[in-house]
């Protein structure tokens, strides 16, 4: 019988496709495989579990296949290649978590949800978007697709145009009651994979697709609040927090508190773009009534969860 409370761990995208790497399939199965057997060892050990995971570098390469393709079979809309990298990511961690789970002779299922989360339509993001995604584009290509497919599209560090798009924020996971049922049951569960597939709800409760991409952290804070987990994991690719990130004076944190966590986010020490997600995501976690929070490398994880390494963050 699974009785320990419910743990969600959080998947960075860029631990499966790594910085110089080409992205192959056999490649992300590599990390995917490596990542599962921290994963399977807590499992082990009793923990009820769901798994989230980014989907950066994977969902960008889904969009550049649509460019390269488009004038062969008709592209994709940006929420069905954000559903199309939650399929086949969270296949490649089904998999590769039941193979380590049957190493160990754990009996323990597992199962991966395309999930939909919903937003609010009018969320200031869609009147100015501001994620990169896909393929770069010379100035007159920008041009081009701005008017014919108004999209927004900005220049990006002098490397050449990028579309940008929305990146709103996460009101509730659809699915969250069945995925709550099936982690209670001891079932390890797969969802909000990239953030989960935007939605909006129409005044009847019926859902549409959004072109957007959800930030994963503050999606897995939402269906941690919603299953009621009391322990957040948030693996990437950074052994632990650290303030005066990259200066000579950096240093990184064993511990923190929410007020102080807080108090390094309001500051500016926390990158919008990689740590500062997760520092929200952890504060709104604990504002909701979790326990404590875990960022560290997965390699780390065992240690990190009795206070050994990564960081730990409390409320008090």
């Amino acid at each position: 019988m699974i009785e320990k409370p419910i743990t969600i761990v959080s998947i960075g995208g860029n631990a499966l496709i790594r910085k110089g790497e080409k992205g192959e399939i056999a490649e992300q199965f590599e990390h995917t495989e490596r990542c599962m057997t921290y994963v399977a060892r807590l499992a082990a050990q009793g923990f009820r579990i769901a798994i989230t995971h980014g989907n950066g570098p994977i969902v960008g390469n889904i969009v550049i296949r649509n460019e390269a393709a488009k004038d062969i079979i008709p592209a994709m809309p940006l929420y069905i290649c954000n559903a199309d990298s939650g399929g086949g990511i969270g296949f490649m961690i089904q998999q590769t978590l039941y193979n380590q789970l049957k190493q160990l002779n754990i009996k323990r299922s597992v199962a991966a949800i395309i999930t939909q989360v919903v937003i609010d339509k009018n969320d200031t993001a869609f009147s100015h978007p501001t994620k990169p995604i896909g393929p770069f584009y010379t100035k007159e290509e920008a041009v081009k697709n701005q008017k014919e497919k108004g999209w927004t599209i900005v220049e990006d560090s002098n490397r050449g145009y990028r579309r940008v798009v929305p990146s709103p924020k996460p009101l509730k996971v659809v699915e969250a009651d069945v995925i709550k049922k099936l982690v209670l049951d001891g079932i390890i569960v797969i969802a909000a994979g990239g953030g989960g597939v935007p939605v909006a709800e129409s005044p009847d409760g019926s859902l549409k697709g959004m072109d957007a991409v959800i930030d994963k952290d503050l999606a897995t804070a939402v269906l941690a609040k919603e299953i009621k987990a009391e322990t957040f994991i948030d693996l990437t690719s950074i052994d632990k927090v650290y303030i005066n990130f990259g200066k000579p004076n950096q240093t990184g944190l064993d511990k923190l508190t929410l007020s102080e966590a807080r108090k390094y986010l309001d500051a500016g020490e926390f990158a919008p773009g990689s740590m500062g997600p997760k520092i929200e995501a952890a504060i709104e976690f604990l504002e909701a009534g979790g326990k404590e929070v875990i960022i560290t490398i997965p390699e780390f994880l065992e240690d990190a969860l009795e206070g050994k390494a990564g960081t730990k963050i409390t409320p008090l």
